[in-house]
């Protein structure tokens, strides 16, 4: 502990002299501290397999001492036991939430015309540019853009990237909370991705802080990893629930448009300003036998494609500066091809998708993006449906898009007990991820779903 001591003066006066001898921690036992903790750790995640394997040996000198038959049957029986009890847990969807924006910040395509002209950063070609993107976009009148995009020039800033992020976040997850009445010290498990903010303290982090969470939580951070990277959070939550039994999992997937707006000309990088929009979901996953009568979906399988060992591919989603230092997201001409390539390397195991799935989520990336996989997959259009009025609501909302439509396919009601639904998206690296889910029941929405105060009225007639 700090010492204290008093000094006096010439004058009399007295003073408090500190005296510094604070002890650093030791190390050595807090190493020690530490494995024992992990082996602990390792002793009860493996208790029933250790208790077992001394049985094993037992039962094993015992039936080679007597009848072939019955030793056979003890070690049939003897096999099935532990492969029923040691055999991974199935994941359940418990529920799932999309955060909706205010009305205030809706952007009608006049709206986003007249800001974009208003800012002074965009010659009348790149204005005109933009013009046709929005007209053929697939965008409906009803998207939105964060609060600091509304301002004029706009109030770009950490802070108001930060506020996006809460908003959209804390929005999805307290619709999740109450839906679900899961309380904050069940969950064991925290996945967030987001692509182009990461800010420290990490967006997890400010998750557990809002909430507060429990301190051994483990949580994890997915940064630059794309529209796909919500797939990919769902499969790192998978894994954490097959070591990580009787838990939870929440995943949580947005994007962030404030700091990463496009104030440039480069027509190859106005693309995203034109396609984005504010949005993100909230997703418990359990790994809990008692939580299938309550769960929506059973997650069946994920598969995961990365090509970034292609130079191409590599680079045909990249964040990059332009000319004159301004930063923006770049699109390649080739992303519909390699996009196309890495899908037909990720379905190769299912021949024929109209038979292993009644319902399909296509990444709602933009209008060229569905048009391709419907062709290609030769999709009816209530295949598409879902995916085209996902992006005519809310745009491209990154990698919660496939939750949006998700939702729109229950609010239609047409999600019934047994059917699949096949969740695909793609990211910058280039990556294809796909998850399937098997309905649980006849699957009806949530409460305050997206889709809850406009689902009448679609689908709508599109016209480009």
């Amino acid at each position: 502990m700090d010492g204290a001591g008093d000094s006096r003066h010439g004058d009399g006066s007295v003073g408090v002299q500190i005296r510094q001898t604070r002890i650093l921690p030791d190390f050595l036992q807090s190493v020690n501290l530490k494995y024992v903790k992990l082996g602990y750790h390792y002793l009860i995640s493996n208790l029933l397999a250790l208790c077992l394997l001394p049985l094993a040996v037992v039962i094993s000198v015992e039936a080679s001492q007597t009848d072939p038959i019955i030793a056979c049957s003890a070690v049939l029986v003897f096999g099935l036991t532990v492969y029923v009890m040691t055999r991974p847990r199935p994941i359940y969807l418990v529920d799932f939430s999309c955060y909706l924006p205010p009305d205030r910040l809706k952007v009608p395509v006049s709206r986003f015309m007249n800001h974009s002209t208003l800012t002074g950063d965009f010659d009348e070609s790149s204005l005109e540019f933009q013009r046709k993107i929005l007209e053929r976009s697939g965008l409906g009148e009803d998207t939105y853009l964060p609060e600091a995009m509304h301002h004029v020039p706009p109030t770009i800033s950490m802070a108001a990237a930060r506020e996006e992020a809460e908003q959209v976040m804390f929005g999805a997850l307290d619709k999740l909370f109450t839906n679900t009445n899961v309380k904050a010290k069940d969950i064991g498990v925290l996945v967030v991705n987001c692509s182009l903010f990461n800010p420290t303290p990490s967006l997890s982090a400010m998750i557990v802080n809002k909430y507060k969470l429990r301190g051994n939580i483990r949580s994890y951070n997915l940064g630059g990893m794309g529209c796909s990277a919500g797939v990919i959070a769902v499969d790192l939550a998978k894994d954490m629930l097959l070591v990580h039994r009787n838990t939870y999992a929440v995943v949580v997937s947005t994007e962030n448009i404030t700091q990463n707006w496009y104030f440039g000309n480069k027509k190859a990088m106005l693309i995203p300003n034109c396609l984005f929009r504010v949005g993100g979901s909230a997703v418990l996953l359990s790994n809990k036998s008692r939580d299938k009568r309550r769960s929506k979906y059973r997650l069946s399988h994920v598969v995961r494609t990365h090509r970034g060992a292609d130079d191409k591919a590599f680079r045909c989603v990249y964040q990059e500066q332009d000319d004159t230092g301004r930063t923006g997201v770049s699109l390649s001409k080739e992303l519909m091809a390699i996009a196309g390539e890495t899908l037909k390397t990720n379905i190769t195991t299912i021949p024929d998708f109209k038979l292993a799935f009644e319902h399909f989520c296509i990444h709602a990336g933009g209008r060229a993006v569905i048009d391709e996989l419907e062709k290609n997959l030769q999709l009816s259009p209530v295949h598409v449906e879902a995916s085209r009025m996902t992006l005519h609501r809310f745009g491209n909302t990154s990698s919660s898009s496939i939750w949006y439509e998700l939702a729109y396919i229950e609010a239609k009601g047409r999600m019934r007990r047994g059917n699949r639904v096949w969740q695909i998206a793609f990211g910058s690296g280039f990556k294809c991820n796909s998850a399937v889910w098997e309905a649980l029941r006849n699957v009806k929405p949530s409460k305050d779903s997206p889709w809850e105060d406009c689902i009448d009225k679609y689908p709508v007639t599109l016209s480009y």
